[in-house]
């Protein structure tokens, strides 16, 4: 039986990366993409890397730095952003049958059976092919398990010898990698687990990989800290989760750019929150039945403070945006005290089922033929022609008193007619 190969894809700086596939002028920029309301920096190229900037940084304690040093700092576009991760994961289905897209900018494939003398020549062709097809650079790693593979991936990508590919299936090279990663490193590990493993004496991969004791290390992290640690002995724990789990909840959640003082610009917010919510639930063939409404006053300034949720449970799950949105309103009319300056709004729907498996009521006012077909249309015309070109009167015209601060953002190129690259 052939031992299993699991190989790890990913884009290198994958937000600066989107950014430079457009503008070949910023090709030795240091180039920074920050967070929403452009807060802090989320993605960072090596160049910005080296002035000292790390991640998760508020720009305007570093606003300095990179206004000297010529940064070229950018708004979330996340339109571009998941554009562009869907030509790059089409891509890399032509190298293998099963792939797990791991997130936005990573997937993990199953490369078992192929010759281990020449994979990293094959993966190196995968490099070469996704970067020609895309624009956008990756780094490879190759291992016996995903968390090696991760493991691997490091090394690849901060390793200018490996050129972007680094295998651990040679003993020598695992042991390379394993001596230089550091504990708090390790795929899975967080910071109060990193703090405990040092308190034991373990600092590093190896470290960890040859702790005898496992059932000690099972009752200080759990299962799952011991599953880590059979997978740098090249157990395979983890497998390959080629359907994407569905979402038992969805949040959608957002900071204002101003503050907002009355009820009719605060329903508009919720409004566009749910419409987003609503179409991640039809995404996944869902429906829900309990609708969460949150609203809070910036508690990081200095004005009376005020924060309220409430939720409601609806008689017949539904994903008809209309409902939800009705729905949405009575719960904000409810928690909604005037006089205060708010700054957040969150939508939370749960009780996700889906909508070919669950209970239409007797009583309740379920959804129509014609309500899905509807939505359909919606969700058609907006995936084609861009996000909120067909929207719910509710959601309003005007965001600006509310909209999130992008004052950096660039055009969408691939997503928006009026704004495709112009040569």
């Amino acid at each position: 039986m052939n031992q299993k190969i699991f190989v790890l894809v990913d884009c290198n700086s994958f937000y600066c990366s989107c950014e430079r596939l457009f503008r070949p002028d910023l090709a030795n920029r240091p180039v920074g993409v920050l967070s929403n309301n452009d807060g802090c920096f989320v993605s960072r190229t090596n160049e910005l890397k080296k002035l000292g900037v790390a991640m998760g940084v508020p720009y305007f304690q570093v606003k300095e730095i990179c206004d000297k040093n010529n940064v070229a700092v950018f708004s979330a576009n996340f339109s571009l952003y998941t554009n562009i991760s869907d030509r790059v994961m089409n891509t890399l289905f032509e190298f293998a049958p099963n792939i797990e897209v791991y997130s936005v900018d990573e997937a993990f494939l199953d490369l078992t059976g192929l010759d281990e003398k020449t994979i990293e020549d094959y993966c190196r062709h995968i490099k070469d092919t996704v970067e020609r097809n895309t624009g956008i650079p990756v780094g490879i790693g190759i291992a016996r398990t995903k968390v090696l593979a991760k493991l691997a991936n490091r090394i690849a990508k901060k390793d200018e010898r490996t050129k972007g590919v680094y295998s651990v299936l040679p003993r020598a090279n695992l042991e390379y990698a394993l001596a230089r990663v550091e504990i708090g490193d390790i795929w899975g590990i967080g910071r109060q687990s990193t703090i405990k493993f040092k308190m034991i004496g373990i600092h590093k991969a190896s470290d960890l990989r040859n702790y005898k004791n496992k059932l000690f290390i099972q009752k200080q992290f759990t299962k799952i800290g011991r599953m880590i640690q059979d997978e740098l002995n090249e157990i395979s724990c983890f497998p390959l989760n080629t359907e994407a789990p569905k979402k038992k909840e969805i949040v959608c959640s957002r900071t204002f750019g101003n503050p907002v003082f009355d009820l009719a610009t605060l329903r508009e917010s919720v409004a566009s929150y749910a419409s987003l919510a609503c179409e991640k639930l039809r995404k996944q063939q869902s429906v829900c039945q309990v609708i969460e409404i949150y609203i809070r006053t910036n508690p990081f300034k200095e004005v009376p403070q005020y924060a309220r949720a409430d939720s409601a449970l609806l008689i017949s799950p539904t994903c008809d945006t209309r409902k939800i949105i009705s729905e949405a309103w009575k719960i904000l009319d409810g928690i909604f005290i005037n006089g205060f300056e708010y700054k957040k709004a969150l939508v939370k729907l749960s009780r996700i089922q889906d909508s070919n498996e669950h209970q239409n009521s007797l009583f309740g006012e379920n959804d129509t033929s014609e309500d899905l077909e509807l939505m359909k249309v919606m969700d058609r015309i907006n995936y084609r022609e861009g996000h909120e070109t067909v929207k719910i009167a509710a959601c309003g015209v005007n965001k600006e008193s509310w909209y999130m601060k992008q004052v950096h953002k660039s055009k969408r190129y691939l997503t928006g007619w009026n704004e495709l690259l112009k040569i």
